[in-house]
This record gives C-alpha cells, structure tokens and sequence, in this order.
C-alpha cells in the first residue's frame, strides 16, 4: 500500500558549484562538486546534469561519482559561462544506510555569479549552493 512506502529524505548532502583557478588554462573554471556532510559515506552515487529554459536546453550529462566519503566532496562536472544563463538540475541517487535516496538540486538561471558567492566550510573555498 501507498502508507508503507518509506521515501527517505535526503540530509548533509549537497551540490555546489565553486569557482576555482584553473592552472591549465590560466583563468578561473566553474565547477559543479557533490558535498557530502553526513557522518557516514554515501555509495553508488550517480548524478544526471542538464540545463534548460523554455525551448533552450542543453545535453543530458550522466555521471557515476562511486563512494563519497563522510566530510568529503568529488568534483561532478565543469560548467561553462553561458550554461549558466539557464536552469541548471542536478538530480543525485545515492545509496546509504541500506536505503536508495534520490533529491534534485537546481541553480536558477543567472544565480551563479561571483557577486553571490559565499564560503563552502567543507571545500574552504568559493561558492554557491543548489536549492
């Protein structure tokens, strides 16, 4: 029966895109990282990434980020400049405690600018969270 269908909820586990120096090609990138916060791992953790407004979408990006450690964080993908003018969703399963959990991340278009960021205590560096 519908009752006794658990949906747990997801706690200490973000998405956050950092803005960080990229020593390859000399300027700053921004970067999208799962945060884990939890007190214990998370496992087979996969991450489907698009951005979308109206008829302007961009490809479906799916990723297998594995295990990500209590207190740690893996970086996703790196997300360009223009991407950032759209809706960008970031929909993260993950498994812990023996249970399947699942939570959608977005960042409103134009959300992402260096005039927002703030500091991400877990990356001790510059960023923004997902809603």
């Amino acid at each position: 029966m519908k009752k006794d269908i658990e949906i747990p909820v997801v706690k200490d586990v973000h998405v956050a895109i950092i803005r960080e120096w990229n020593e390859e090609f000399l300027n700053k990138d921004w970067n999208a990282y799962i945060l884990n916060d939890r007190e214990t791992a998370i496992e087979m953790t996969m991450v489907v990434s698009k951005g979308y407004e109206g008829d302007r979408k961009t490809s479906i990006m799916r990723h297998n980020i594995g295990a990500v450690e209590a207190k740690s964080f893996k970086k996703i993908e790196v997300v360009q400049e223009n991407v950032l003018t759209l809706n960008n969703e970031f929909y993260v399963t993950f498994y812990a405690d023996n249970k399947l959990f699942e939570k959608r991340f977005v960042f409103e278009k134009n959300s992402v600018t260096e005039a927002s960021l703030i500091t991400i205590s877990l990356i001790e560096k510059e960023g923004i969270f997902a809603s």
